[in-house]
């Protein structure tokens, strides 16, 4: 039941805190950091029984299946394995951190505004336990209805085209899903004679190959739109640069990272063979966003403009580690998601913080604020750092093993999305120095991190040091995980002459 409390708690507390607190600002943002604190506890105490509690040996840890719609096939299925419980601790985490950084900074609405927080980072959790695929795309919906109102009603001055931008892209591959999911369906019935949405039993279902390229590729569009991947990336700047901070800090930690799920959880297991040809395509795609994002970043004006391509570059390494799909590769993407979760969250609430103090994102009209902001500077530094791949810190490890199993079956993307990495350094650099280095802007200042601010950035810091030095938790966590969806499949080499040759 511990699957089905991790969603209800944040839903729960975000009805509690709405109904009580529409006449009060205070009562709404208590009721929802406790919520967001008791949703984090359960992950951790889910994760210290990891994999002790593993069901059979096997790499799922908890399991919860009850009747739903029987005469239709659909069961309210959840379960967790390493992946999902990593994705769900990150959720929780990144969860606290948006109510806090919310806390002085949403004035207006304040009961609905943590009522949507939380219907969001429940839907998340959702999308990353359920494994009944009607249930999967329910929970994948829910989430993003309320990230809608949070842009469109709390963002800032463009905030409707973005929302209506957001909801535009994600709703079409939502229902480009949808019908592949029905698709899967009818043909698994017609085949077996059982008609159900169960993630197991549709595992192994026979397809034609053509028919199987097409299923999947309403898959592979929904989840990269989301991840997202050039080119169905355009909506992300628009929306992170008008989502408040905290929209932005779970645009980029949490929602993005249900797209690089949903390819590693559905995608390839599901349709094995249309994945093994699809591949080259997809890693020329994800190694096409390393560079561009990257290119991108290092164009911008706008701080959070900045900030938002470098996810397009980074997660570029997630699309191409899940289409390697060895071991390394693997790994790499799955270290490579919570570490991005971490470094492009804080990332986002320091640029969300600078922008409540000066009232500006324009980088042009700042500089030289590292001498009445030390603090703020010195943080902003490290999570750059961390960004760009510094050795010791957690995106290291991730782009690494990424670039490791890739070279292994793709030598030349790997080589390509390793000039990403060194194009990652001139951003981040340029970032700082156009931020706090140089002469100050004339007639502004910069107010330091206050002991709240700092509390939620040392969090996240010392996750990103933990993970870099320390990354076998990680790893160990993950692994069951990755055996079997490896084990489920022939191994995934790129045709003979292609790998070498023509990508």
């Amino acid at each position: 039941m511990i699957l089905l409390a991790l969603v209800a708690v944040p839903v729960a507390g975000g009805l509690l805190g709405w109904a009580l607190g529409r006449r009060s600002t205070l009562v709404p943002r208590w009721i929802s950091l406790v919520a967001m604190v008791l949703d984090l506890g359960l992950s951790i105490v889910l994760w210290a029984e990891h994999p002790a509690a593993s069901i059979g040996g096997g790499p799922w840890i908890a399991k919860l299946t009850l009747p739903w719609i029987p005469q239709w096939g659909i069961q309210f299925e959840l379960a967790a394995d390493g992946l999902s419980l990593l994705m769900i601790v990150l959720t929780a985490l990144l969860g606290v951190a948006s109510v806090i950084v919310s806390w002085s900074t949403v004035r207006e609405r304040v009961a609905f505004y943590n009522l949507n927080l939380c219907l969001v980072i429940g839907g998340i959790v959702g999308v990353f336990v359920a494994l009944d695929l009607f249930l999967f795309y329910l929970f994948w919906e829910l989430m993003l209805i309320p990230m809608y109102f949070i842009i469109a009603i709390w963002g800032h001055e463009k905030r409707q085209a973005a929302s209506i931008k957001f909801l535009l892209f994600t709703q079409a591959g939502g229902l480009l899903m949808l019908l592949a999911i029905l698709a899967l369906f009818f043909i698994h019935g017609a085949t077996s004679g059982e008609y159900t949405f169960d993630y197991f039993k549709l595992l192994g279902t026979p397809l034609a190959p053509g028919v199987a390229t097409a299923v999947m590729l309403g898959f592979f569009v929904a989840f990269a739109i989301k991840l997202p991947a050039v080119p169905v990336h355009t909506w992300l700047p628009d929306a992170h640069t008008q989502a408040p901070t905290a929209g932005s800090v779970i645009l980029a930690g949490l929602l993005l990272k249900t797209g690089a799920y949903g390819l590693i959880r559905f995608v390839v297991p599901l349709f094995p063979n249309a994945a093994l040809q699809f591949a080259p395509i997809a890693m020329i795609l994800g190694v096409a966003g390393v560079i561009y994002g990257a290119a991108l970043a290092f164009a911008q004006d706008d701080l959070k403009r900045l900030v938002a391509y470098t996810s397009i570059s980074h997660l570029g390494f997630v699309l191409i580690g899940v289409f390697a799909w060895n071991t390394l590769a693997l790994q790499g993407a799955i270290v490579t998601m919570v570490a991005h979760g971490l470094s492009t969250g804080a990332l986002f609430i320091l640029a969300g913080s600078i922008q409540d103090r000066l009232h500006t994102r324009d980088m042009r009209a700042m500089g030289g604020f590292w001498e009445s902001a030390p603090r703020f500077g010195g943080i902003m530094l490290f999570f750059a750092l961390a960004s760009l791949g510094l050795p010791g810190l957690a995106d290291f490890v991730g782009e690494f093993l990424v670039l490791l199993g890739t070279y292994a079956v793709a030598p030349v993307i790997a080589i390509i999305a390793a000039v990403g990495v060194v194009l990652s350094a001139v951003y981040a650099l340029w970032m700082i120095y156009r931020t706090f280095q140089g002469r100050q802007a004339p007639g502004r200042a910069l107010p330091d991190l206050k002991a709240r601010e700092m509390a939620v950035l040392a969090v996240l810091a010392a996750l990103l040091l933990w993970i870099g030095l320390f990354p076998q938790r990680v790893l160990d966590t993950a692994a069951p995980s990755i055996n079997q969806l490896q084990a489920g499949r022939t191994a995934l080499v790129v045709p003979h002459g292609v790998h070498r040759d023509e990508l």
